[in-house]
């Protein structure tokens, strides 16, 4: 009798929903990197807004810099030892033709870059998505390479290669006056190019900016990612925002590989580009102009400009992703994490 009259057993606990997020702000946080797009985590960041994010980040970053862009092209372009160094070079150009020299092209470039980021960051977003795990939600670090290589050639065809033909014709011209110039600013550049060496002139020395830019971007993506995990602890996707001095020195490193890697592709692309496609034909190709260069003036000169190039790609990288992480990260904040609540 007594065993009958027992109360019942308790009932069993129910489990907490969201899948072990009640663990927690720190856990959820986590697992949302670990799991990076899996099927209960953080809903991923837009295409649009990392476009968008590489865009404003590629504004500031083209004010900054732009002087030690022009230094490297004069640099590159300079087969009498006109100028001694990176500080003469700079020197002589504000001496000769004024402070406001140094911003030459500027117009262009901010143009390019603008354009250049929105580009690499949502198609390198894209292709990611395409290469990620069915199952696990993450990327491998094949996926990630092949991704980054996938939006350098993108952005290497539809807007560096003209954008920088346009650039690198303008820094090339010495002098104060316009009316002694041949081109007297990027439309007019443009037209020129387009009228005296025709539509594909724009597309001069496409080769080695495609070899660079996708070589460049494969490096880039992957070292940004890998500084994210190793320094901060930071997976794609998990909710975790870096703080402008994490991302700067993130972007700095990553920025780093790109340049000694791809210099001779850089003074390739730089030479052919310059010399265009009618008149003083001294460089029929990528393989003939890196033949060329070496037989006239030697290994080393197919890295001339290396150091302005370090001095502007790694900076730049780290404003870059100072502005797009802080802009991706206020996207986060205001609509992921809202919307995982």
């Amino acid at each position: 009798m007594a065993s009958s009259s027992s109360p019942p057993p308790p009932p069993p606990a129910e489990e907490p929903r969201g899948g072990g997020g009640g663990g927690g702000g720190g856990g959820g946080g986590g697992g949302g990197g670990g799991g990076g797009g899996g099927g209960g985590g953080r809903p991923p960041i837009p295409p649009y807004v990392k476009a968008a994010a590489g865009s404003l980040g590629g504004v500031m970053e083209a004010c900054c810099l732009q002087p030690i862009d022009v230094v490297k092209t004069r640099l590159q372009l300079d087969r009498t030892g006109a100028y001694r160094g990176i500080a003469h070079c700079g020197a002589t150009v504000a001496r000769a033709e004024g402070v406001p020299a140094l911003w030459k092209g500027l117009t262009p470039f901010a143009t390019h870059l603008t354009l250049k980021y929105a580009l690499r960051l949502g198609s390198n977003a894209m292709l990611q998505s395409a290469f990620k795990d069915p199952t696990t939600g993450k990327v491998s670090a094949q996926g990630r390479l092949a991704s980054g290589f996938g939006a350098g050639v993108l952005e290497a065809l539809v807007i560096v290669t003209p954008f920088e033909v346009v650039k690198i014709r303008l820094q090339q011209q010495k002098g104060l006056s316009t009316d002694l110039l041949k081109y007297k600013g990027p439309i007019h550049c443009a037209k020129t190019i387009v009228r005296e060496e025709g539509l594909f002139g724009l597309w001069s020395g496409a080769l080695p900016t495609v070899m660079r830019n996708g070589t460049n971007q494969a490096a880039m993506f992957t070292a940004k990612n890998t500084f994210d995990i190793v320094l901060w602890k930071k997976h794609e996707g998990d909710g975790k925002v870096l703080l402008p001095w994490q991302s700067m020195v993130s972007g700095f490193l990553a920025g780093t590989a790109g340049p000694i890697c791809t210099g001779p592709f850089d003074v390739v692309k730089t030479r052919l580009m310059a010399q265009g496609r009618t008149g003083d034909i001294k460089y029929k190709g990528m393989f003939h102009a890196i033949r060329t260069i070496h037989a006239e003036e030697g290994l080393r000169a197919l890295w001339r400009g290396l150091l302005p190039r370090l001095m502007r790609i790694p900076p730049g990288q780290a404003i870059m992703w100072t502005v797009a992480d802080q802009v991706m990260g206020l996207y986060e904040r205001m609509y992921v994490q809202s919307a995982t609540v």
